[in-house]
């Protein structure tokens, strides 16, 4: 059995999944981007599990994360969105996601891409913690600081340090992967 990351419950093949296919791969399209930071920012205050197995969800809501339709969605869209359990039914973070689909969008036009905007961050590359144990685990760093100010100014909303560096993690620009995961090298 190959030693995996010490958050992981390896008791759930779909996180288990997550974590080997998806957690840390460097992500440089938009559009995976996108649905990246809608599901960060539904995930502030409670798990990424729960947000997780609410993914298909998002992905039948949120027109599979075309930011552009997301941008376009009318307070008759959040009516919609907030009668259907199959995600998080929270007005403000519904609200928050497209918001933040036409800041995405503003930051396309002025980068020419999101991922290029976000990438600039750490040096187009990503950045390898050594992690030994649990304990080594950040909540957030000087680079998760600056964006998050940075987007907080671009008119961003729930996307805080702490969850824009559990974004960091996720789309591998950082490598948060304990050093004897099997997916630290690999990524």
């Amino acid at each position: 059995m190959c030693e995996r990351c010490p958050w992981l419950d390896t008791t759930k093949p779909d996180y288990v999944a997550y974590h080997d296919d998806e957690w840390g791969v460097p992500v440089h399209d938009d559009k995976v981007m996108f649905e990246f930071l809608v599901l960060e920012s539904a995930q502030a205050g409670l798990s990424w599990y729960t947000i997780l197995k609410k993914r298909d969800g998002y992905r039948n809501l949120f027109a599979n994360f075309d930011v552009t339709k997301v941008s376009k969605f009318t307070s008759d869209d959040v009516e919609r969105l907030m009668l259907d359990a199959s995600i998080i039914r929270n007005r403000l973070k519904i609200e928050a996601a497209i918001n933040n689909a036409k800041r995405f969008i503003e930051i396309q036009n002025q980068y020419g891409s999101f991922c290029k905007f976000i990438w600039s961050y750490v040096d187009n590359k990503t950045i390898v913690n050594s992690v030994n144990s649990i304990e080594d685990y950040v909540a957030t760093s000087p680079i998760s600081d600056q964006l998050a100010k940075d987007m907080k100014k671009r008119g961003f909303k729930f996307l805080g340090s702490t969850t824009l560096y559990s974004h960091l993690q996720a789309t591998g620009l950082i490598n948060d992967h304990l050093n004897k995961c099997f997916r630290k090298a690999v990524v």
